[in-house]
């Protein structure tokens, strides 16, 4: 018989949802969405683009195969809290550490289980993304419901700023001093290393970068030269990249001014290639915007459909937040993909600039290597601009 002790996890609406306590002794307040991966809660707690969330997962079964020092995106669990359906009862893998359940403990994150996760899903679905409160502590339900009203709501909110770097740092994948945690072997899903003549120098913009990211990055031919989110343009300069990188990160992009003026002028200068909130920055530098998605776009299984080229790919995507097309029209920006499901806006490049993004993660491999072209891409257009033929 199970000793779980109870846990709530209550919406703004008031709609209320009991279950049991895993992980730390808690209350925590933040957005409730929801994620449709089969798998990958480790890479998904540790993605510091969920800051400030409270993630649900559409699986029926999480935590099967643990935790281990290898997989984690980031130095630590960057989610708020986590809800599942049914925390698996067992771990079993070659490479497992410690259970999820232990894992979370240790980072001060709630979690709570036996929740019925499809109406929990079908609820954010019609309603959208609610703010929320998880507490594995003694809360009743009156009482979890006002801390989730009093949650200040994403939008218009700076997280970046919490999960960025300090200072900047050169990445290398055999150096664990440069990202404070254990060495992360490069695991298979990244592919082979490509055969350069020439390493460029990467500056890239660390809003809540994935490790990952840098990696892969590093495997496609670059040094990568890691800036925290507040560096200017004349810090970039200092250091003489040969591009710069825009990678993802949490909160509302229209909410980050310092960046946009950071981007827009670097933008005569620079290849620049973005991603997640970093093709959000891109957005704003041309002059457009940005606008809150319904319950947003997350997992591994989001179809993009390039209009230029008509390929279709599988990507993995989390974001709450899309560019308006219609802001665009006059900035010299075109829009080149978007997302089948719902037609929003993925990938961008400018008319004339050697600027492209993608609103969705490349380095995560749910094709498993649809979106692996576009650090070739990035590179060519590196090469091409430092021969002088762009």
């Amino acid at each position: 018989m199970s000793t779980a002790q109870p846990a709530v996890l209550a919406l703004e609406d008031g709609s209320v949802f009991h279950g049991r306590a895993f992980g730390a002794a808690a209350a925590i307040a933040g957005e409730c969405v929801f994620n449709t991966s089969m798998t990958g809660y480790q890479e998904i707690l540790t993605d510091p683009s969920y800051f400030g969330q409270i993630v649900t997962m559409t699986a029926v079964q999480i935590g099967n195969y643990g935790i281990n020092s290898e997989d984690a995106e980031s130095t630590g669990p960057k989610a708020s809290g986590f809800v599942v359906r049914e925390l698996s009862p067992v771990v079993s893998n070659w490479r497992s550490q410690l259970s999820l359940g232990d894992y979370l403990a240790r980072h001060g994150i709630p979690g709570i289980s036996e929740v019925d996760t499809r109406a929990l899903t079908k609820k954010l679905r019609v309603t959208g993304a609610m703010k929320c409160c998880l507490s594995t502590l003694p809360l009743t339900a009156d009482e979890a419901v006002a801390r989730a009203r009093a949650w200040r709501d994403m939008a218009g909110c700076d997280y970046v700023k919490d999960v960025t770097c300090r200072e900047p740092f050169i990445w290398r994948d055999d150096d664990p001093a440069n990202h404070n945690t254990p060495y992360l072997p490069v695991g298979t899903t990244l592919g082979a290393p490509a055969t350069r003549g020439k390493r460029f120098r990467v500056a890239a913009f660390d809003y809540g970068a994935k490790h990952s990211i840098y990696r892969k990055l590093v495997r496609h031919g670059f040094e990568v030269q890691v800036f925290p989110a507040t560096a200017s343009a004349v810090e970039v300069r200092a250091h003489a990249p040969d591009a710069v990188f825009l990678s993802n990160g949490p909160g509302d992009p229209a909410a980050l001014p310092y960046i946009h003026q950071t981007v827009t002028a670097l933008l005569p200068e620079f290849p620049i290639f973005g991603i997640c909130l970093g093709h959000q920055m891109l957005t704003h530098a041309f002059g457009g915007t940005t606008f809150k998605l319904k319950f947003g776009h997350r997992g591994g299984n989001q179809p993009v459909k390039n209009l230029e080229t008509g390929k279709v790919s599988i990507t993995a995507q989390n974001h709450g937040f899309a560019t308006d097309p219609k802001s665009l029209e006059k900035t010299g920006a075109i829009v080149t993909e978007v997302n089948l499901n719902d037609g929003t806006v993925e990938g961008l490049r400018h008319r004339e600039l050697p600027v492209f993004s993608v609103q969705y993660h490349p380095e995560a491999a749910p094709g498993p290597n649809d979106a692996d072209p576009l650090f070739d891409d990035f590179y060519r257009l590196v090469e091409r601009r430092k021969a002088g033929t762009i």
